[in-house]
């Protein structure tokens, strides 16, 4: 973890500390970079709040440095960022030291193959926790199949009755209507705008296509 030593600054460092998480702690981007040299984390957390910056640029070397690296970055509830950070998840204060330690949950080290990725959408299928848009969310096992089926076909059309009969693992297809709800729960879960879906779109008659 990255962290400055303002005194007006709750310490994550030493929250954590006290739970099940195993912390070490650098005092500037440029020594956390130089953890890395022994270090091997399963997160980085740069609470840019407490060194009175942007952390922009840090996320951006952490980045550099290990491209699979996952990143949180902290910053004030005021803090205007750029479109594009080099962060898996933006937190802005305030907020607890629980609601950290429940966001690092899902980045404790799993398989790898639990892990989808498509476009800013990220799916730990194993925590069943979808990362968008600098938001996280954490799905029923039926959202999870769904999203897990259109993520293998991005950028195809998915059609309803063989979504239907694959999720719901029956052949009874006389009202599908229920996973029109489920795709509507799904893109409050991950769209900016959920009435007007730009990563799930519907194909009228036909299905649902994930656009990345």
């Amino acid at each position: 973890m990255v962290e400055g030593q303002r005194g007006d600054h709750v310490s994550f460092c030493e929250e954590l500390n006290h739970q099940e998480y195993q912390i070490t702690c650098a005092r500037s981007g440029s020594a956390g970079l130089k953890m890395l040299e022994n270090v091997k984390p399963a997160v980085v957390v740069v609470d840019a709040a407490s060194l009175r910056t942007s952390g922009v640029r840090i996320c951006s070397n952490f980045r550099k440095a290990d491209n699979d690296l996952p990143i949180i970055l902290i910053v004030e509830k005021d803090m205007v960022l750029p479109e594009v950070v080099d962060a898996n998840l933006v937190l802005w204060l305030p907020f607890t030291a629980q609601k950290l330690a429940n966001r690092l949950k899902a980045y404790r080290e799993t398989d790898k193959k639990f892990v989808m990725k498509a476009g800013p959408v990220e799916l730990n299928t194993q925590t069943q926790l979808v990362t968008c848009h600098d938001r996280q969310t954490k799905l029923t096992p039926r959202l999870v199949e769904i999203l897990k089926v259109l993520m293998k076909n991005k950028g195809k059309v998915v059609e309803r009755i063989p979504l239907f009969t694959q999720v719901w693992e029956t052949e009874y297809t006389g009202d599908t209507r229920t996973l029109d709800v489920h795709i509507s729960w799904l893109r409050q879960a991950i769209e900016e705008d959920p009435g007007d879906p730009q990563l799930i779109k519907t194909r009228r008659g036909v299905g649902y296509i994930f656009d990345v």
